[in-house]
């Protein structure tokens, strides 16, 4: 595999001392998972962060080998971490679509939902600009690996655009992560109750 293309950075686990396993969200292979050496260091510890936008040089030798990848920033998604509701809610995207998505199944759709859905996140002046586009973005994901997916409420409707968020919780959680490892759904609970507070 040799694959040089931008890259939505959706997790990133400790691996030995400095180096980190990422997964990243490619348009054309879909999600990749891939050893960055000194991914911890200081040179790449702002690099690897969930939701950043980077220009990954991804190689292997073998498809059967974990792949090596190096990493140019893009767009840094840290300065929003600072700030609860846009954390929150690049927090539980990222986990969520690095936890349910196969890898190297190319999703073009979802890639550029939810590209958009982090620049709504960072751009919006407040989460009732981008909660709509959240919404829009669990449904296709569900719609995507064969869940079905609901229709999307108006926008401009915050209270139809929460009690859409409410209902999809069950399909999420029941069809989604009912067999993975870890409480991703604890990302998306905390955001709820953020997002609760505006209403």
């Amino acid at each position: 595999m040799q694959l040089r293309a931008p890259a939505i950075l959706l997790s990133a686990r400790p691996h030995g001392e400095t180096a980190v396993i990422a997964r990243m969200l490619t348009e054309a292979e879909g999600m990749v998972a891939a050893y960055i050496a000194g991914g911890r260091g200081r040179v790449l510890r702002p690099v690897v962060i969930p939701g950043n936008l980077v220009a990954a040089d991804i190689r292997s030798r073998s498809d059967t080998q974990l792949p090596f990848a190096s990493l140019e920033l893009v767009r840094s998604r840290g300065p929003w971490l600072s700030e609860p509701l846009p954390a929150a809610a690049i927090s539980w995207v990222c986990a969520l679509s690095a936890t349910v998505m196969p890898e190297r199944n190319p999703y073009p759709g979802l890639y550029s939902a939810l590209s958009g859905l982090l620049d709504a996140i960072c751009n919006a002046p407040s989460a009732r600009g981008w909660a709509g586009a959240l919404v829009a973005y669990e449904m296709l994901l569900l719609r995507e690996l064969g869940y079905g997916g609901g229709t999307r409420p108006d926008s401009a409707d915050f209270a139809a655009v929460m009690a859409a968020f409410e209902a999809l919780a069950q399909p999420i959680e029941h069809y989604l992560l009912a067999d993975r490892k870890g409480d991703v759904m604890a990302a998306r609970t905390l955001l709820g109750a953020r997002l609760a507070r505006m209403a």
